[in-house]
């Protein structure tokens, strides 16, 4: 029996959760910092850092108060090393750190977006292979595995992530801070009147590219503007929307193909929006299993990090003191050197 206490900072979120064994929560604390960087209508990163600062060590007493558990009867403590926010990672990394060596108990580094990955497994066991796409605010990716923490980038973003596009086009439409989730209910409102962009949607790759449309949705908008014409931000919404499905899905159906998968996995922040859990489902129609996290698990939290890490745990894989952040860490690269 191996009790994880995990440790997530990478970004606005600050979280600590135990699991056992890899799948059974016993809590899941997440203090918002969203608040705090609505009115700046992004994340800024000293604001973040400095609410990690205040928020780590309550919330780390509460979750080990909420799974009935003490600092003894940690087998090991795991923390998001990257990718995220530099100061902000280094928060939680400086305080896993000081509980694994206060505690003489092993370190495991494990990347946010392999996370967010094994947010599924805790409602549903991964089986392998299988096809994961993650999209979140700063990452699009075709993820292939073929057993537990190997990972295989199949296809990733040449620039713009999913989740960017949808704040930055939801700040021009006036949309609050993080806009996803009222840009995917105004979607289900409107018509689907623009013809917006869907690059990259045909070539023989499974890359993705959503500047174009970004910049697209954003001189449509200027435009009208400009020339005093009505917008409807609900079929503004909704023709974006349509164009990222559409964009996402061929992608990722056109690799379960290349690459047979027991599973598809759906995976990040972006994993919330109703209208591309619908659109997977409905084209999957059964053929491959469809896991998707629950709400509550879909955006940044400690419980995703700490059943990575089991597996991290079982094969080993532990840090050591000189573990440092790494804003720019790869899913499918090995920890960085640390110097």
């Amino acid at each position: 029996m191996t009790t994880i206490l995990a440790i997530e900072s990478s970004c606005d979120e600050t979280s600590a959760a135990i699991v056992r064994n890899g799948r059974e929560l016993l809590s899941n604390i997440v203090a918002s910092q969203v608040p705090s960087h609505q009115r700046f209508g992004g994340v800024v990163p000293e604001v973040a850092s400095r609410h990690h600062i205040a928020c780590i060590n309550p919330v780390i007493a509460m979750a080990l108060e909420e799974a009935n558990l003490h600092l003894e009867d940690i087998d090991a403590v795991a923390v998001t090393a990257g990718p995220g926010l530099v100061g902000a990672l280094l928060i939680g990394v400086s305080a896993a750190k000081a509980i694994a060596y206060s505690q003489g108990i092993p370190l495991i580094a494990v990347n946010h977006m392999a996370g967010h990955i094994y947010a599924n497994h805790l409602e549903t066991p991964l089986e392998f292979p299988l096809m994961a796409l993650v999209v979140s605010g700063g990452h699009t990716e075709l993820v292939r595995m073929t057993d537990h923490v190997t990972f295989e980038v199949i296809g990733e973003t040449r620039d713009d992530a999913v989740g960017e596009a949808y704040d930055k086009i939801g700040r021009v439409l006036g949309l609050p801070y993080p806009a996803g989730k009222a840009m995917d209910q105004l979607a289900h409102q409107g018509e689907d009147k623009y013809a917006f962009p869907r690059a990259m949607m045909e070539e023989d790759n499974y890359d993705f590219s959503f500047s174009g449309l970004k910049s697209a949705v954003i001189n449509t908008l200027h435009h009208a503007d400009q020339l005093g014409e009505e917008i409807i931000k609900e079929d503004v919404a909704t023709s974006f929307q349509a164009a990222v499905v559409d964009i996402l899905a061929t992608k990722t159906l056109r690799a379960l193909k290349e690459y047979p998968s027991k599973q598809l996995i759906l995976a990040g922040g972006v994993a919330a929006n109703r209208g591309l859990r619908e659109r997977l489902e409905k084209e999957l129609k059964g053929s491959v299993q469809f896991l998707r996290p629950p709400m509550k698990l879909c955006g940044d939290n400690a419980a995703m990090i700490a059943a990575c890490a089991y597996y991290q745990y079982l094969k080993g894989d532990f840090a050591d003191s000189r573990l440092n952040a790494f804003p720019g860490w790869a899913i499918d690269q090995a920890l960085p050197s640390i110097h």
